[in-house]
């Protein structure tokens, strides 16, 4: 068995690509099956080196490998022959028509009320009447001839599926300037692959009839194949996330601080019953099952994935962050800081307040409080235990307790209401920058 990933470098990789990609991962685990990685680069103008280097960086840092990689870019002899292969079964046509030409042919059908299929009026042409049109300067873009016929198959998450395919558009295969179009390269690439499994998302649901029958003409044998389509994504409201997708890449969600293993988690059972779970892929995919999947679209809720970035950072090892925290930061902070973090970003804040200068706010009426901090300042060396002594020694000064003592600290040293307890946090601060901070609250 084998499965393929196939994304176009056109662009960076968004949660949708990734959860394709996790289905994918997840079935060849669990199956046993080969995984390739196939980059659709036919699109010459808008594919990028730069886009491809990132795709392949976004699937390992997710944990996806691939045991197979190639190009399309790389394959247009093959392509060339399965179009030859065509053209000589009566398959593939060629066409002349302009896109304003189509456009009034498929504005004509609308208004007697007829769906805007192309009307197969260039198989009509004569040889002289193709030759002629050439001899204008007319270059062909060819058409794959479908069957009249309806295409059947059953979905690993849809469940029955067809398409009748003399509702369709019979499509372009090939370009005026001769660029194969995906639906194309995509099935000849999965021919020579070797691909089982085509696990993908449902707006393919169409391209899949017309594909299955496109298998057929080049002779693959069509009931060996099994198709997957999950449901789209939506947004909490049920409202299309494709908009949002740019804002939502692999590349900007990991400068934000997520951690691959909170998406691969939420993504592995998004659009399931079940709970995610913060586990490594292999486990997750031991469970993984096709029937899980809902048939309804999946909202994507980045609330609960904030969630589960919370798990996985406060339960980080020190040695599975150390590069991506500030320079200086040390196990002891990370330990500190650890379980107030949505991102991982934040804690660029918290190492600022151990080890950099900031103003904290003037404390109204707190003045008379917040000297008599400073003078019971324990002296360093300070660890774990001299937050309670210090707050203990102030409170049988002052006859403060609770939030009145703590509060007024808390915002004198950090800056904030809330945040790591300062019992670890107190230890990695400097004398003199906590009893600096205390005077500048006190004015």
């Amino acid at each position: 068995m084998k499965v393929r990933f196939a994304p176009s470098p056109t662009g960076y990789l968004h949660v949708g690509n990734a959860r394709i990609a996790v289905a994918n991962a997840l079935f060849a685990r669990h199956a046993g099956a080969k995984f390739l990685l196939r980059l659709d680069d036919t699109d010459l103008e808008r594919s990028k080196p730069e886009y491809e280097d990132s795709i392949r960086q976004d699937l390992t840092w997710l944990g996806i490998a691939w045991d197979e990689t190639f190009r399309q870019a790389d394959r247009t002899q093959a392509y060339a022959e399965a179009a030859e292969k065509l053209k000589a079964a009566g398959r593939l046509y060629p066409c002349f028509e302009s896109e304003e030409e189509l456009n009034a042919k498929r504005e004509q059908r609308r208004l007697r009320k007829l769906a805007p299929v192309y009307d197969r009026a260039m198989l009509k042409l004569t040889p002289e009447q193709k030759a002629q049109a050439e001899a204008n300067g007319k270059r062909p873009y060819w058409r794959f001839l479908m069957s009249d016929r309806e295409v059947r198959w059953k979905d690993r998450v849809l469940g029955d599926r067809s398409v009748k395919l003399p509702t369709v558009s019979d499509p372009v295969l090939i370009r005026a300037d001769g660029t194969p179009l995906y639906t194309f390269t995509s099935v000849v690439d999965d021919m020579y692959a070797g691909v089982t499994h085509i696990i993908r998302g449902e707006d393919h649901v169409t391209n899949t009839g017309v594909q299955i029958d496109l298998f057929g003409a080049l002779g693959a044998n069509t009931t060996e194949l099994k198709f997957a389509h999950l449901p789209l994504l939506v947004d909490t409201d049920g409202g299309k996330l494709s908009k949002r997708l740019e804002g939502l890449s692999l590349r900007s969600l990991r400068q934000d601080g997520m951690e691959p293993t909170a998406i691969v988690a939420y993504l592995a059972r998004l659009g399931t019953s079940q709970s995610p779970e913060l586990k490594p892929l292999a486990e997750l995919a031991a469970s993984f099952e096709f029937s899980q999947i809902s048939r309804s679209p999946a909202r994507f809720d980045m609330a609960q994935l904030l969630r589960l970035n919370r798990q996985a950072l406060h339960t980080a090892p020190f040695a599975q962050v150390r590069d991506r925290l500030p320079p200086g930061a040390t196990e002891a902070f990370w330990h500190a800081v650890r379980g107030n973090l949505d991102l991982l970003t934040e804690a660029r804040h918290w190492w600022d307040v151990v080890s950099g200068d900031f103003v904290p706010p003037v404390q109204d009426g707190e003045a008379a409080f917040l000297a008599d901090a400073l003078t019971h300042l324990p002296p360093q060396p300070w660890d774990t235990t001299t937050w309670s002594a210090w707050t203990r020694a102030l409170k049988d000064a002052t006859g403060r307790s609770g939030r009145p003592l703590f509060q007024p600290l808390r915002l004198a040293l950090t800056g904030e209401t809330h945040g790591p307890e300062l019992a670890s946090l107190l230890p990695l601060m400097d004398a003199a920058r906590v009893a600096d901070r205390l005077k500048t609250a006190c004015h």
